[in-house]
């Protein structure tokens, strides 16, 4: 999905300008991403990561394992305070460090194709060893982790303490690399492919040249989002890779100190080729649920601001 706030150069006369980055877009984006993930967002991430961690179960066996482990609040495992640090602050992140690189890219002479794709890298790596590192981690610990029974509970802040006091910054953050490398390829897809899309729109709305001054209408931009986010789910392998690195679950003959290759051995060994794709539909339901937050929501809001605005003036 393309995230609701994103500065994307615009040409002008010949001229391409950067357009600023709107505060209140940030602010928008923030909410939309607490609203994503406290609704369908969670649940979603709850079923994948349990699908890429354990391996022999289907969608049907991990809802009811997860619906054990907790009830209705097992789906929302890792909400707080995980989730909602990491969506209040990736996308403001995500943003600043796009927008900016994505001109730099235009201003150095490429198309809005290599552009989105050179943002999104930076995007992404900016978004793993900011915010989101320790974020999914302590998330998929919280999925993955043994839970003992009711009144004899270990709190999530004492589980991410316990781990900073034995392993420190490094243990906190591990699989951070992992995350890196799938924001990187993940949001690289997704503006790469938006922008391929919403230049295909583009053109058969305007003929062979596209007219870039001129928006696209929601629907338009949900269908540009939708084809990115879709498509952009290729990359499932290094998010089960980073599930695995990450995760509480004891077998055996499994590495205590993995890396992205060792894991990929260890996962290959054990699961074969199609271990590398568990969980990847509940991964694109959750890319469904976030673009349709991020970008039609994001501009109903937008426009409801525009309209107050416009009511005081």
């Amino acid at each position: 999905m393309a995230p609701v706030g994103i500065s994307v150069p615009i040409e002008k006369d010949g001229n391409l300008e950067k357009k600023p980055v709107s505060f209140i877009n940030l602010a928008v984006g923030a909410g939309l991403n607490m609203f994503e993930v406290t609704t369908l967002g969670q649940p979603f991430e709850v079923i994948k990561t349990h699908l890429a961690a354990n391996r022999g179960d289907n969608i049907i066996t991990a809802t009811k394992k997860t619906y054990q482990r907790g009830g209705l609040l097992g789906f929302y495992q890792g909400l707080i305070p995980w989730a909602w640090i990491e969506a209040s602050t990736k996308g403001a992140v995500l943003i600043f460090t796009a927008s900016e690189v994505e001109y730099r890219a235009r201003v150095a002479g490429a198309s809005p194709f290599v552009a989105g794709i050179v943002g999104g890298m930076g995007g992404g790596l900016a978004q793993a060893y900011t915010t989101m590192g320790f974020c999914t981690f302590m998330k998929t610990v919280e999925v993955t982790r043994h839970k003992a029974p009711a009144g004899q509970q270990v709190s999530t802040i004492k589980v991410a303490a316990d781990i900073w006091k034995r392993e420190g910054i490094r243990g906190i953050n591990k699989g951070v690399n992992a995350v890196a490398l799938r924001q990187c390829t993940n949001w690289a897809s997704r503006f790469g492919l938006t922008r391929a899309g919403e230049t295909i729109i583009r053109k058969v709305r305007d003929g062979e040249i596209p007219d870039y001054s001129k928006p696209l209408s929601p629907i338009q931009k949900i269908c540009a989002s939708a084809i990115g986010g879709g498509l952009s789910c290729w990359n499932q392998p290094i998010e089960v890779i980073r599930v695995e690195m990450q995760s509480q679950v004891k077998a055996p003959g499994r590495p205590e100190k993995m890396t992205i290759v060792t894991c990929a051995k260890y996962i290959y060994k054990n699961n074969g080729f199609k271990g590398f794709f568990r969980g990847v539909t509940p991964r694109i339901g959750l890319g469904v649920w976030q673009t349709i937050c991020m970008v039609f929501g994001g501009d109903a809001v937008k426009a409801k601001i525009a309209q107050r605005q416009a009511a005081k003036i």
